[in-house]
C-alpha cells in the first residue's frame, strides 16, 4: 500500500484545519501522527479514511483517490473514541457483523482479545463502560488486519494495564501480520517505542516525517557552564533552555557533527540524547503558546 498526499488543505468557513500538507507512507510500519489537541491530527485521518473530503491538494492511496472510492475504502480501518451509546447487540454478535464487512478479519483472535481485555460476552455493548468502549474499538481494528490500520487516540477512557495490552498487541501482530498501522497521540512518552516513522503536526501544518530513531538523532541537551554553553550553541537551532546559577543546559535541534561532539567534550561540556517527548514538547512549544 501506498499512501502520498500532496499540497493537502482543510478549509472550514474562516478556520484552516490542515495547510499545504505533504508527505508519502510507502512502508509496512508503525506510524506515530503526533500532535497537540486541536494540531489536525483527526482532520489529517479522516480525509485518509474517506470520511471527508479535503478542500485542495490530493491524496491517493495506490494511486487512486479513496473518497467514495469503495475498492479503496475497504483496505483502511478508521478506529476511533466511538460512542456505542444506542448499540444493543452483544460484543461476540457486532464482531461477527464486522467481520462480514473486513475479509482479513480473524474471528479467533477477536475473541482471544475480548478474553485478554476481560470484556463481558453477556452484556449489550451500550452498557460497557468508556474503557469497555475503547478496547472494542482496539480489538475491531487490530482483529480486522486491514491493510491501512487507523487507531486515532483510540486509548481514551482505557486504564493502565489495558493500554498496555493494546500496545504490546500491536507490536506481536505487526510482526505475524505486517501492515501500515497509524498511530494518532498525544501521549508520547507512553508510546514512542511503538514507532517506526514519526509525523509531526502542529497547527495544522506538518513539521517533520523522519524515521523515529533519525529523529531522535536530531535532537541533543547541552549542558555546562553558561558562557561556554552559550558560545558553543550559538549557530545553533535552540528548542529550549534551563539554568541554575552558574550551569546552563541548551536543548539543540539538529544532527551534531562528531567534531562538535568532540570539541563540546573537549570544553567539559556533557551532551546527552532527548526524548521524543522532548522533541514533540519543545518543538511545538512556540506555537501553541
Amino acid at each position: 500500500m501506498t499512501i502520498k498526499v500532496k499540497n493537502l488543505s482543510l478549509h472550514y468557513r474562516n478556520h484552516t484545519a490542515l495547510h499545504d500538507i505533504n508527505f508519502a507512507l510507502t512502508e509496512k510500519k508503525i506510524y506515530g501522527l503526533l500532535g497537540r489537541n486541536g494540531a489536525g491530527k483527526t482532520s489529517l485521518l479522516s480525509i485518509l479514511a474517506s470520511f471527508n473530503e479535503q478542500s485542495s491538494g490530493s491524496l491517493t492511496i495506490n494511486e487512486k483517490a479513496p473518497f467514495e472510492n469503495a475498492e479503496v475504502m475497504q483496505q483502511v480501518a478508521f478506529l476511533y473514541d466511538k460512542d456505542y451509546k444506542d448499540e444493543s447487540d452483544k460484543i461476540v454478535s457486532l464482531l461477527q457483523d464486522v467481520q462480514h464487512y473486513r475479509p482479513n478479519f480473524d474471528m479467533d483472535y477477536a475473541e482471544e482479545l475480548v478474553a485478554k481485555f476481560k470484556l463481558p460476552k453477556d452484556k449489550a455493548v451500550k452498557h460497557f463502560s468508556k474503557g469497555m468502549q475503547s478496547a472494542l474499538n482496539v480489538i475491531i481494528g487490530l482483529a480486522g488486519r486491514t491493510p491501512i490500520t487507523i487507531f486515532d487516540e483510540v486509548y481514551l477512557g482505557m486504564d493502565a494495564p489495558s493500554r498496555d495490552i493494546f500496545y504490546k498487541e500491536v507490536l506481536a501482530d505487526q510482526q505475524e501480520h505486517p501492515r501500515m498501522i497509524i498511530l494518532s497521540t498525544h501521549l508520547v512518552s507512553e508510546m514512542d517505542y511503538l514507532f517506526d516513522d514519526v509525523l509531526l503536526l502542529n497547527n495544522g501544518k506538518l513539521l517533520l516525517h523522519e524515521e523515529y530513531d533519525t529523529l531522535l538523532a536530531k535532537g541533543a541537551s547541552i549542558t555546562g557552564s553558561k558562557e561556554i554553553v552559550e558560545e558553543f550553541v550559538k549557530d545553533m537551532e535552540q528548542i529550549h533552555e534551563t539554568q541554575l546559577g552558574g550551569t546552563k543546559s541548551v536543548m539543540v535541534y539538529g544532527t551534531l557533527r562528531e567534531e562538535e561532539k568532540q570539541a563540546a567534550l573537549a570544553k567539559g561540556l556533557e551532551i546527552a540524547p532527548l526524548s521524543l517527548h522532548e522533541l514533540f514538547v519543545h518543538l511545538t512549544e512556540e506555537e501553541a503558546e
